[in-house]
This record gives C-alpha cells, structure tokens and sequence, in this order.
C-alpha cells in the first residue's frame, strides 16, 4: 500500500509519532547506558506511550503497521545490546560450533585461565559476557546453537558483524511470528491488528531484535505450531513444536495441555458444525452412539500418543549430535542452577526466602527450589485434566496460566521472559502481560540502592513491578469474572 498524499494527510498525527519513536528508539540503541536510569525510564515509558497510540490510530492499517514494525526494528541493526551481555556467549557458542567444539562440554572460563583461545576475540567474549556467564556450561539448546554458529559462519571475527546476523535472524522469527498469528487470528476471528500489541511493543523490539534473545525464534515455531494444530495439521505441528523447544526449552512446560485438546476437541467442532446445518440434512445423519464414542476416543488417544512422540523423538534427534555422557551432566548441573542458585526479580519466591530468614536466619534457595518444579507440574496437571482447554482459545489460555504460574514462582525472571506471555495473551481477553511487559523495566532498577556499595536488589523497586503485575492478573482473573458471573 502505497503512502499517498490522501493517507499522509488523513494521518500525519500517526505518521509524527512513528518519526519521533523512530528518533527515540535512535537514543536507545546508541546512546544508552544501562546504568542512566532516569534516562532509560523516559524513553521506554515514551516509546510505550507511542506504541500505544499508533497502534490505536493505525490499527486498520495493517499494512502500515507492518512496515513500522521492520522501520523501528532496522533502527538497531548495527548496534551493539546496551542492556544484557548474554549476546557475548552466544557469539562464542557459535564459533566454538564452527571451530569443531562441542559447545557443551567446555567451560569458558576454563580455556582463558589456561592461556587457551579457541576462538576470535576470546578474550573480548570471555569480557563482554562476565565471569558468571563464562563460570558455567551452556544450557541453550541445539536450534539456538545453530542459530549461533550461522553468525559464526559469516562474522567469524567480528563482534558487531555476529550481532548484526544474529538480529537478522531475530527479525526474520518476528516476521514469521505476524504472518502465522494474524492467520490464527483470522481462523479465530480475532482482530488481526491484535498481533501488533507484540509485533510493535517496545519490549519486543527491544529486548528481542535490541538485546539479541532468541525468545522471539522459539515463538514463532510455537505460533507456527498453534496455527497448524489449529487447521488439522498436527503432525506437522508436533514437528515445529519440538523445533521451539529446540531453541528454548520452556515449552515442555505447557506439553501436558494439549491433552483436552486431542481428545475432545474434534467432538466440539463436529457438534459445532452439525449446528449449523439446516434441519433436512442434520436429521439425515446416522445417529451418534455409544461405540462411535469409544471409537472416536481411542482414535483421539492414538493422534495424542503420536502427537508427543514426534514431539519427543525429533527433540532427541536434534540433541542427538551433541551427545555423551559428559554433556548429559554438564547440561542437567546448569539447568539445575537456575532453581537451585540463581535469584533475580522473583516475586513469591522472595516471600518465600523471606520467610527462610526470619526462622532459619539464611538464604533457603535450594529447599525452596527443589519445591518449584514439583509446584509447576501439580498445577499444570490441574490445569490439563480440570479446566477446559477443549478449543484452539482454551488451549491458548491454558497455556498463559501455567506459564504465568512458573514465573509467579521462579527464583530468576529476567526480562525477556515475559516475551512468550505477551504472545499468548493476545489471543486471549487477558491484558496484564501487557502491563507486565511495560512495569518489567522496573527489573533494570533491580541493583539501584542509595547505598552504592550495596550490590543487593533493591526490593522496593521488585515491589512495585509485582504490586502492578499482581493488582491487573487479580482483577482480570478473579474480580472481573465474578462480577461478570453476579451480572
């Protein structure tokens, strides 16, 4: 759609905003320091304000929409991620990959205090990412690593020239992601111009195509996979799901939800369907009984069974390469380390440890640790076999409850988390990933004490975030419903 003079007119005031967002998200990437809050807390806040407005003025323009999208992500392309330093190791994982290594099996930090550099810039990676990041192994899975190993391939010795291929990437997922959600959206009868309340929100661009975190690449498979489960392809659906867990591994979470979906799904559209039939044909068809029923479950069951199979199987094969003995330690130990040592912007998790001080006077993060996982699945069986998740909506919705769970709980939220509820979400009538993905830069203030020695997070600022968060997530899940059940 072509910008005429009749458009540019009908909406300057729109086309005024996305120039000065443009200008704003300039500053941004350039010329930000994470460290200049009062700066950082202005632009996001006016980018969001921004954000809000074009998205309402244009939201009928799809099209327009769409080329703002790749306008302010471009902003970014040769810049380096001024908020997180993760991008440092995924640079190295990359050319280890290229250079042969099997990037779980080596510390980095190992190789620098032995004088060894087995890839460019070692010691400018070893840096960038910080001795925490370098302390451990790996835990990204196989599709992230390729994804690595491709800026590897074609920026092997330049820092900002990875970056730059690794954002192509990102982008190219967000793309993917609009193309797929506008077309479940339209299966679903949803306004399309909804996938741009994650297409053009300030987080998205910033943390994904800004800060280089490949939550964006294992949503666009997860959307991908919705929108084919949705249209009867679930073969192929179960594919590209394992293809999202192969970037991330976060989605094996919601894996259990898709029981109601297979087994009594199909019998809610068949009933849907035959409603809408006129009466001469409805009454024309073989009446439904008891041994259909049990036919139509068990072929229900079988497609469920072969559903998670593939899901499992190409997972595995897709870890296959990397495998040994060494590597199945080295990964469990670090994935362990993010319920069991790592704390950073938990919510009822801090309660929790709280509570550990006043009667055991230390830090209990590895008994409650051990406690979350078993918390998640208790609540993600409620979730599979007690609530209704029969349709493609239910099923969405499921999925942003549970996760929302695990988060509510986790001892480590970083920002770029809350990515994969804000895809859910607009699908669904709940608006509070929305307002979480605008209070979650309160995280970047985490460290801000008035005492500057003190390295502790700041707990009041935690406070805040979650008060927003929690306040939203209760009116709309509890309040709002039984009001509307009362009414």
């Amino acid at each position: 759609m072509a910008l005429n003079s009749n458009f540019l007119k009908r909406h300057k005031i729109a086309l005024l905003l996305v120039l000065t967002s443009m200008i704003f998200y300039g500053v941004f990437a350039y010329n930000l320091l994470r460290t200049d809050y009062v700066k950082l807390l202005t632009l996001y806040g006016a980018l969001f304000y921004l954000f809000y407005k074009i998205v309402g003025l244009l939201k009928h323009q799809t099209k327009v929409l769409t080329y703002v999208a790749f306008g302010f992500r471009a902003v970014f392309i040769i810049a380096i991620p001024n908020l997180s330093q993760d991008f440092y190791r995924f640079i190295w994982d990359g050319r280890m990959l290229v250079e042969g290594f099997n990037p779980y099996l080596y510390n980095v930090e190992n190789f620098i205090k032995s004088g060894v550099f087995p890839v460019a810039q070692a010691q400018e990676l070893y840096n960038g990412m910080g001795v925490l990041n370098a302390s451990h192994y790996t835990n990204y899975p196989p599709i992230s690593q390729v994804c690595y190993a491709i800026s590897g391939l074609f920026a092997g010795k330049s820092i900002l020239g990875s970056a730059v291929v690794m954002r192509l990437i990102i982008i190219a997922a967000d793309f993917g992601t609009l193309h797929f959600g506008k077309k479940l959206m339209e299966k679903l009868e949803i306004p399309s111009y909804h996938i741009f309340w994650y297409i053009l929100n300030p987080f998205i661009i910033i943390e994904l195509t800004g800060n280089l975190h490949f939550e964006g690449v294992m949503i666009f498979f997860l959307v991908w996979s919705l929108y084919l489960l949705h249209i009867g392809k679930w073969h192929w659906a179960a594919l590209v799901f394992a293809l999202s867990v192969s970037v991330k591994l976060m989605p094996l979470i919601i894996l259990p939800l898709f029981f109601q979906w297979f087994t009594k799904q199909n019998v809610v559209a068949n009933n849907v369907k035959q409603s809408v039939k006129n009466d001469e044909i409805a009454t024309s068809l073989p009446p439904r009984n008891d041994e259909n029923k049990e036919v139509s479950t068990a072929l229900n069951l079988t497609k469920l069974i072969l559903f998670y199979t593939i899901v499992g199987v190409t997972t595995l094969l897709l870890f296959a390469p990397f495998y040994s003995s060494e590597f199945i330690n080295n990964y469990t130990n670090t994935v362990a380390l993010w319920f069991n040592n790592f704390e950073f912007n938990g919510s009822l998790y801090y309660l929790a440890r709280e509570i550990g001080y006043v009667f055991r006077n230390r830090n209990e993060i590895a008994i409650i640790g051990a406690y979350i996982p078993k918390l998640v699945v208790l609540f993600v069986l409620i979730i599979t076999f007690l609530r209704n998740n029969k349709t493609t909506l239910q099923l969405i919705s499921a999925m942003l409850l549970v996760l929302s769970f695990y988060y509510f709980i986790a001892t480590t939220v970083h920002p770029w988390y809350i990515a994969t509820l804000l895809i859910l979400s607009v699908f669904t009538k709940y608006k509070f990933p929305l307002v979480w993905s605008f209070v979650i830069i309160f995280s970047y203030l985490a460290y801000l004490n008035v005492n500057k020695e003190d390295k502790s997070e700041n707990l009041w600022v935690i406070a805040l975030e979650y008060i927003i968060v929690y306040g939203v997530f209760i009116w709309e899940v509890f309040i709002k419903k039984a009001s509307k059940k009362e009414a």
